[in-house]
């Protein structure tokens, strides 16, 4: 993942462009809908994106991100980050030009979806419950919705139709029309302003392995037509939003065939809620950030020594990702997805901490991810508010050097040491090895060193 400097500084330009006209309305929308989700830092660069562009006018006059910066009272890596939760939740295109002159961009605002698509979404609206609660998101589907009066009876409709008002075409109409008709075409590079609805978030199909799910059904029960477009489109998104294989995929599918062998949309998601809820306490999936925010990295200069480049790892890998590598390229289990999610969710540590948590857990249990030993090191660093790589790599060299000195002076001289696999950094350098230590295990130290050395050198860009 590249860093903010490499991808944006503040002389280069930009410009404000709109796919459609954004009305007040969407004010309400954003604030409530949305804000939960994305921050109060992506919705005000959204409304300052927003207020640059004149009344009723769909482009703005160039600028720089200086002025962004001074506008919003914050630093270039904070608006890069907020721009980039902007696209990925579908308010923001980005395009970017360089030349000679340097390098500009245009942001293209997307409009927000309209309530009604929000709250019918399948993921928005499962994340955005997930996140204010059972009684504020009844208040909000309150608030952006209201009870429909049927006209009485005894009122009787006398609403003319447009034949019943209009006449068409005088005699010489056609030949005027005839004779205007350039002015009455659209002329080049022109368009009209307005609006259409926006899409809502559509995960990439091709994430998903559909071989292996037809593999899995039998056609007779389920034909091969009935994976619609539409179909796959909401399988990519119950996938991705509870993490479904194609293997489980295939029971929520055979729950929701109707008498017309097609799926039911409705009852393939009920389906896949309810199984994601028995399975996790009646609870629903929160939003979370992929890697390490940029707001916490402090690795921002390209990295030199073996500390620098494992943190720079750390804060750019998917904990998925680390786990499986940490594990000797074996697929983390359905139980240890479980734990990750939580200790992000509960405990709000970011990414790149979850990565060092997750090392120091693996190696010092013997490759054991336990919930307890998990949970006792994660509620002490949220405790300490650890929020960057090397704060965590900080905190587990002062544990670890506090377990040693109670070894050291605690322990019987006729009780056995238990020695455990520590990660690499935990021995800190530009000190002396500690006397006690074997030749033995100086020589499995120094080969753990150059395994880990291998295994940065794979990681590097």
């Amino acid at each position: 993942m590249a860093q903010h400097w490499q991808e944006l500084i503040p002389i280069d330009r930009y410009s404000v462009t709109s796919n459609g006209l954004l009305h007040e309305y969407d004010r309400k929308v954003l604030t409530f809908l949305y804000q939960p989700l994305i921050g109060s830092t992506c919705l005000s660069l959204y409304m300052t994106l927003w207020a640059e562009l004149e009344e009723n006018r769909l482009w703005s006059e160039s600028s720089t991100h200086h002025l962004l910066m001074n506008l919003l009272s914050i630093n270039l890596k904070d608006i890069y980050e907020a721009r980039l939760k902007l696209e990925g939740i579908g308010l923001l295109k980005t395009y970017v030009k360089s030349d000679e002159s340097g390098r500009s961009f245009i942001y293209e605002m997307n409009p927000p979806l309209n309530p009604e698509q929000f709250f019918l979404d399948g993921m928005l609206n499962i994340y955005l419950y997930r996140k204010i609660g059972k009684n504020h998101f009844a208040r909000l589907k309150r608030f952006f919705s209201d009870k429909q009066k049927p006209v009485d009876e005894d009122y009787l409709e006398v609403t003319r139709a447009f034949q019943d008002v209009f006449a068409s075409a005088t005699p010489g109409s056609l030949q005027y029309m005839q004779d205007h008709s350039e002015d009455l075409e659209a002329e080049a590079n022109q368009e009209f302003i307005g609006r259409q609805d926006q899409k809502t978030i559509q995960i990439d199909t091709n994430t998903f392995d559909f071989d292996m799910l037809l593999a899995g059904l039998n056609e007779s029960l389920v034909p091969q037509k009935a994976l619609t477009n539409k179909v796959k489109e909401v399988i990519s998104n119950l996938a991705f939003l509870y993490g479904i294989s194609p293997i489980e995929m295939k029971n929520f599918i055979l729950g929701a065939i109707n008498e017309k062998d097609e799926i039911d949309i409705e009852d393939l998601r009920k389906g896949a809620r309810d199984w994601y809820q028995f399975e996790n306490y009646d609870q629903l999936p929160s939003l979370i950030n992929r890697t390490q925010p940029a707001v916490h990295q402090v690795q921002l200069t390209e990295p030199k020594t073996q500390e620098e480049k494992l943190i720079r790892y750390y804060e750019t890998t998917p904990p998925i990702v680390i786990f499986k590598e940490l594990s000797g390229g074996v697929e983390p289990s359905v139980s240890n997805l479980k734990i990750l999610e939580e200790i992000m969710i509960k405990y709000k540590l970011p990414p790149g901490v979850v990565n060092v948590l997750i090392e120091v857990v693996l190696r010092k249990t013997d490759m054991k991810f336990t919930k307890n030993f998990v949970e006792s090191i994660a509620s002490h660093w949220a405790r300490l508010k650890i929020k960057t790589v090397k704060e965590a790599m900080e905190a587990a060299l002062k544990e670890e050097r506090s377990v040693k000195e109670s070894k050291k002076t605690g322990r019987s001289a006729k009780k056995p040491i238990r020695t455990e696999v520590l990660p690499d950094w935990f021995d800190e350098t530009g000190k002396d090895p500690v006397k006690e230590q074997t030749k033995d295990n100086d020589i499995e130290l120094e080969a753990k060193k150059r395994a880990f050395e291998e295994k940065l050198k794979a990681f590097r860009k």
